[in-house]
């Protein structure tokens, strides 16, 4: 096989180009016909589609080791690798809990063991001991392990001096803390969203205000520290207000979200829809609203799919058994490709979401499209339109509300270092 790989009439933020990746990086890349073929190169006619980077997904469950049966590495990269991502930061909420450098390492090493050439994983490691609050996890001997960043991930720290050691040790290390920002007294027994929608259901539901105590809790301590925390998930209007305050303030913190929190809103519950079932919950109208113009306006910095694969039979219960989760990691582009398609989000958005900014906060390699950059990208045909299945999702779970739904846009290659993968 050539290590020299021919890009022929692809399309980079509007302009026709072509590219030559070399022994894995970007050697060259220019208007469409100005780049003579190299001998002995691997030739792809792109026809067109668009040309993204491979995009990076800060927040998944990838469920190994002690959940495989929901998900294992290898499905996970598998619906990664044709979904677009090119890496993805792995949460430490599986069995054992990721808290000790073996695990971590057994993450890395069974992803190149199935997936040599990428996706690459990034473990991200436990914040405290068993996610349990109570004592700092080895930090250290996480990240001399391979962790990209620490979290306590679907388990808040109620204790703010063990939070605030867990962020200061953290970035000692050279790493940020992720925190899941829940009160959890009031999330206790909740559902879905407390508001009309749980009112006219008969369903407990989770105030906005208690994702967002914990936002201004967080902001209020990177403030005072000077450290970084990232916010995970961020779903309602509370947390978006706070955000925006801290950022014109200059503190250092930084925020994601979720498709779904752009897409759905509480309302897709009202048919008791465990797929629709997800924590933080799907909120209102008006916080759908305010999301979309802090993701626009950059007060949101990234898109991540908080992939979150459960078995058929653990969602196909009443809905106050099922457990939170929407797999995402097969549809995400083409659900984000919807909201350009609506004139919301530009194609450079898009790369800022899901590409630049996980990289610069996180510190990853990524693709800017420069010599010398890592070959990963995808191709993007923003016209195919396709149902989301079974037989359609990459992913071992298919736990999501856009099931049955057709989509349009769809990843057509995936390159990483200059070698196809999907």
């Amino acid at each position: 096989m050539s290590d020299i790989l021919f890009l022929r009439n692809a399309r980079l933020l509007g302009t026709p180009v072509d590219l030559i990746a070399r022994d894995g990086v970007i050697a060259a890349i220019g208007e469409h016909g100005t780049l003579d073929t190299p001998a002995d190169a691997t030739v792809h006619d792109a026809g067109g589609h668009i040309l993204f980077p491979s995009f990076i997904d800060a927040h998944v469950h990838l469920r190994e080791p002690g959940f495989e049966y929901k998900e294992d590495i290898a499905s996970g990269l598998a619906a990664a690798a044709h979904g677009g991502f090119g890496a993805v930061m792995c949460m430490a909420n599986t069995r054992p809990v990721n808290d000790d450098a073996a695990v971590t390492r057994h993450i890395i090493e069974t992803a190149l063991r199935h997936w040599p050439h990428g996706p690459r994983v990034y473990p991200v490691g436990a914040a405290t001991v068993g996610l349990k609050g109570t004592e700092l996890a080895p930090m250290a001997e996480l990240a001399a392990a391979g962790c990209a960043a620490f979290s306590n991930d679907g388990a808040p720290v109620p204790d703010t001096e063990m939070f605030r050691r867990a962020v200061e040790y953290a970035a000692d290390l050279g790493r940020v803390v992720i925190d899941h920002c829940e009160d959890p007294y009031l999330a206790k027994g909740a559902h879905m969203n407390e508001g009309a929608t749980s009112g006219r259901v008969g369903v407990k539901g989770q105030p906005d205000v208690g994702e967002a105590l914990h936002v201004a809790r967080d902001i209020l301590l990177a403030d005072y520290l000077g450290l970084p925390i990232h916010l995970a998930h961020i779903s309602c209007r509370r947390s978006v207000e706070l955000i925006a305050w801290a950022k014109v303030r200059g503190v250092p913190v930084t925020a994601e979200t979720c498709p779904h929190y752009l897409i759905l809103d509480d309302t897709a519950l009202e048919n008791y829809d465990t797929n629709a079932k997800v924590n933080p919950p799907l909120r209102t109208p008006d916080d759908v609203a305010a999301l979309r113009e802090a993701v626009k306006s950059g007060v949101i910095d990234m898109f991540v799919t908080d992939h979150a694969p459960h078995a058929a039979h653990e969602k196909e219960t009443p809905l106050d058994e099922a457990p939170n989760g929407i797999s995402g990691l097969d549809t995400a582009v083409a659900l984000t490709w919807g909201l350009v398609r609506e004139g919301l989000l530009t194609e450079g958005d898009l790369v800022r979401l899901w590409n630049r900014e996980p990289a610069r906060v996180f510190g990853l390699p990524r693709n800017g499209f420069e010599p010398g950059d890592p070959a990963d990208f995808f191709l993007f045909d923003p016209d195919e339109a396709w149902m989301v299945s079974r037989e359609t999702m990459h992913s071992k779970s298919c736990n999501t509300p856009f099931l049955g739904h057709t989509l349009t846009g769809r990843v057509k290659a995936h390159w990483m270092g200059g070698r196809r993968i999907a």
